[in-house]
């Protein structure tokens, strides 16, 4: 991993990504430096917009987390008002086992 956060230390100041540049980078973070893994990475990452491939990352875990969120809410308008009043009654449960006052963590310990 260190050798990606090196690629990328380099392409936020602006500088090459080449073998030498990342050489130096690990180097001065202490890394044993395989120089086969230098090599694979600036092949891999020749082709490679780098801010582009970032956005892109960054992108994907917000529109996972919205097309979850709209399949939770197609499920909730299933029309399923038995299934919606079981999930009220058990939340009630819910409340009343918190409100039992001293049960838990509390009492183990004292």
């Amino acid at each position: 991993m260190e050798y990606v956060y090196a690629a990328l230390i380099l392409n936020e100041t602006g500088e090459e990504i080449n073998e030498d540049n990342i050489t130096g980078v690990l180097e001065a973070a202490g890394v044993d430096v395989e120089e086969s893994r230098v090599k694979a990475l600036v092949a891999a990452l020749e082709d490679v917009d780098i801010e582009e491939a970032i956005e892109t990352a960054a992108a994907a875990p917000a529109a996972g987390a919205a097309a979850g969120g709209a399949a939770a809410a197609e499920e909730s308008d299933d029309g399923d008002d038995e299934a919606d009043e079981a999930d009220a009654d058990d939340e009630d449960d819910e409340e009343e086992e918190d409100d039992d006052g001293g049960e838990g963590l509390g009492e183990l310990f004292g």
